[in-house]
C-alpha cells in the first residue's frame, strides 16, 4: 500500500436523516493545514512539537498518523479537532478556519463536525450503552425520542443492538469500544477521530473495530483521522503518514 494514495472525492456533510450515504462532493479536500506549527511552554523553556507542517487531507479518506512517542501525533490529532490552536500556521477543515474561532464557536462546531474515538473508551459506567451513546445529543435540541431512535441506529450499525441495556462493565473491550465509536457517529459527523482506538485491545477485537472504523469510511464516507503505534492498524488505512520530530516524514 502506497504511503500517499488518495480517495475518490464524496459529498460534504447534510442536514439529512443520520447515517444515510452520501453523494460525489465538489470539494475533494476536507482539512488544509498550511505552516502550522505548536509550541508549548514549560517555564521559560519554549518546546517545538511541531513544525511547519503543510498537507490535504482528501474527504472520505481513512488516514493513519504513525510515529515514535513523543513525535507530536497527539498534539496534531488535537489541532484536527478543533481541541487546540495552532501556534502559527492556518487549519481549514470542512470549510471553516477553525483556527480563527472561538472557544464557544468551536464547541458547536466539533458538535457537529467531529467524532471522537479514544484508547480508554471513556464511557460512563452508571451509564447503559444506549445512554452512553445518547450523551452527545443531549448537547443539541433533538427531541428525547429522536436521541433514543438515533443512539439506537448507531448501536445497530455498530453490532450491539442487543447489547443496548448493558452497563460497561458487562461487556468486552472490544464491545466497549463499539459503544464509543456509536457514540462518536450518533451526531452524523463528517470526520471520525481515533487516537490509539485499539491500543488496549487484543488482536481479535482489534480487527472487529478496524472492520468498522473501515465499513464506515467505505459505505458511510466517513473520513477517519486515526494514530497509532500498530502496523496492522495502519495498514487498514489508504494513506498513512509518519511524523518525527514534529516534521512530516
Amino acid at each position: 500500500m502506497s504511503e500517499q494514495q488518495s480517495t475518490e472525492p464524496t459529498s460534504s456533510h447534510q442536514t439529512a436523516h443520520p447515517f444515510r450515504e452520501r453523494a460525489a462532493s465538489d470539494e475533494p479536500v476536507i482539512i488544509k493545514l498550511r505552516g502550522v506549527s505548536k509550541t508549548y511552554y514549560r517555564g521559560n523553556e519554549a518546546v517545538r512539537v511541531l513544525e511547519g507542517l503543510d498537507f490535504d487531507v482528501p474527504d472520505a479518506s481513512f488516514e493513519a498518523l504513525m510515529g515514535p512517542s513523543g513525535s507530536g501525533k497527539s498534539t496534531l490529532l488535537n489541532l484536527l479537532a478543533g481541541l487546540d490552536k495552532p501556534t502559527e500556521g492556518t487549519i481549514e477543515v470542512a470549510g471553516k478556519r477553525i483556527d480563527q474561532m472561538s472557544e464557544a464557536a468551536l464547541a458547536r462546531w466539533r458538535s457537529d463536525t467531529i467524532g471522537f474515538v479514544f484508547q480508554s473508551y471513556n464511557l460512563l459506567p452508571v451509564l447503559t450503552a444506549l445512554e452512553n451513546v445518547e450523551l452527545p445529543l443531549l448537547l443539541t435540541n433533538v427531541p428525547a425520542s429522536e436521541r433514543t431512535k438515533r443512539a439506537r441506529t448507531a448501536l445497530r450499525i455498530v453490532g450491539l443492538e442487543d447489547r443496548v441495556d448493558h452497563f460497561p462493565r458487562q461487556l468486552s473491550g472490544g464491545q466497549e469500544q463499539r459503544v464509543s465509536i456509536a457514540r462518536a457517529i450518533v451526531n452524523d459527523p463528517k470526520i471520525i477521530v481515533g487516537d490509539e482506538p485499539t491500543g488496549d485491545l487484543d488482536r481479535q477485537a482489534a480487527d472487529d473495530v478496524l472492520a468498522l472504523l473501515t465499513k464506515l469510511n467505505r459505505e458511510m464516507k466517513k473520513t477517519i483521522l486515526m494514530v497509532t503505534h500498530d502496523p496492522e492498524a495502519a495498514e487498514r488505512a489508504s494513506i498513512i503518514r509518519r511524523l518525527d520530530k514534529g516534521k512530516l516524514k
